[in-house]
């Protein structure tokens, strides 16, 4: 599988689904099913019973993971695609709208 060009951190936009046009950073990668969870997006009800962290159960919101191809990250307010080329010989993430150097 090739690099994923989104990490844990990343600001991102959401770009389809039902939380269409939602920012978010992005709380962590799952690479092998090609997932992310983004803060304040997809969020489901879960029910969770009573344990020692959360004594009286009920109900509680939480975000569930969307697919990677459904976001797109953000680089000083615009969402921008990702590339990769080599600088100083390390492998490094640019923005393609503006060619700058995420990291």
């Amino acid at each position: 599988m090739s690099t994923l060009k989104i990490k844990k951190g990343d600001t991102v936009k959401v770009i389809a689904g039902k939380d269409n046009g939602t920012e978010g950073k992005v709380l962590s990668v799952d690479v092998k099913n090609g997932k992310v969870l983004v803060e304040g997006v997809n969020m489901v009800t879960k029910h969770a019973k009573p344990s020692q962290s959360n004594p009286n159960g009920g109900i509680i919101q939480k975000e569930a993971p969307i697919d990677i191809s459904n976001v797109m990250l953000v680089v000083k307010g615009k969402a921008t695609r990702v590339g990769f080329k080599v600088e100083n010989g390390k492998k490094v993430r640019f923005a393609k709208a503006t060619g700058e150097v995420i990291d």
